[in-house]
């Protein structure tokens, strides 16, 4: 059976037309949202934060707020991210726990993997994080 799905840009965000994904995607019943990576990209595709990994990760994190906003949803809806860091190393940990701890203030933090690459999708970006959260119908 087709779940209807919904596909969103949300204003705030680079448009994503001709790059092959979509910001937020919503399907039904009870509502499923997956939020594709987030990065330290402004509207205008500039790059936030230049090569500080805390101001990026503040930045993406941002956009992951603006993104599932456009789906009616709030960090508390998370259930799961995905974070992705260029060169990853344990001590980047110190840095990033305190952002999410802060973005996800007031309930229990999503299920979560942190990966280490080699590079994303843009020379520049540090850190990509991907989110699915559930909101009611």
């Amino acid at each position: 059976m087709t779940v209807a799905k919904q596909h969103l840009s949300p204003a705030g965000l680079f448009s994503t037309k001709g790059l092959g994904f979509t910001h937020v995607v919503t399907s039904a019943p009870g509502i499923t949202v997956y939020v594709s990576g987030q990065t330290a990209w402004s509207a205008e595709r500039k790059l936030v934060g230049g090569n500080d990994l805390r101001l990026q990760a503040e930045a993406a994190l941002g956009n992951l707020r603006t993104a599932l906003a456009a789906a009616k949803a709030t960090p508390a809806d998370a259930v799961a991210l995905r974070v992705y860091v260029v060169n990853y190393k344990p001590e980047y940990a110190a840095v990033l726990s305190p952002l999410f701890e802060s973005f996800f203030a007031g309930g229990p933090p999503p299920a979560s993997t942190w990966l280490g690459v080699t590079a994303l999708a843009v020379p520049g970006l540090l850190i990509e994080i991907e989110a699915t959260a559930v909101v009611a119908a």
